[in-house]
């Protein structure tokens, strides 16, 4: 079944993408923490700042030059919720990441969405639309 495969990757996803956020945060506290005992806290703050940001620059720099010179060809567009989702993930991993992270707090605030969100993704497609 693709519904179980879309899922088993979007649940991997979340995880990764939660535990990356994790790292992030722990790596920014270590970098501050570290700063702050030679520079006053509001320095260490600054430079903690002004680091990540030069990083998410070069980083940007380095997939957007990546992506800017190859010549694709129109992509096929994707059936299905969960196909779109994986599309996603796929072309645009950063986009996905934050996706999935601000979907993973919308959905832990509201679990009722939880289960429209499974039953989108375990949906099976019909072949007719209806009767003629």
């Amino acid at each position: 079944m693709i519904g179980k495969s879309v899922v088993k990757k979007l649940s991997a996803a979340f995880v990764v993408a939660g535990c990356a956020f994790v790292a992030v945060v722990a790596l920014g506290a270590t970098v501050f923490y570290a700063l702050a005992l030679v520079l006053p806290p509001l320095g260490a703050a600054a430079a903690t700042a002004g680091l990540f940001a030069l990083i998410a620059i070069v980083v940007a720099i380095v997939f957007l030059g990546a992506a800017g010179g190859r010549r694709q060809e129109e992509p096929v567009e994707p059936e299905g919720l969960g196909a779109r989702a994986y599309a996603l993930f796929r072309e645009r991993p950063i986009l996905g990441t934050v996706a999935a992270l601000a979907g993973g707090f919308i959905v832990l605030r509201n679990p009722a969405l939880a289960t429209i969100l499974a039953a989108a993704f375990t949906e099976k497609p019909s072949g007719r639309r209806g009767r003629y």
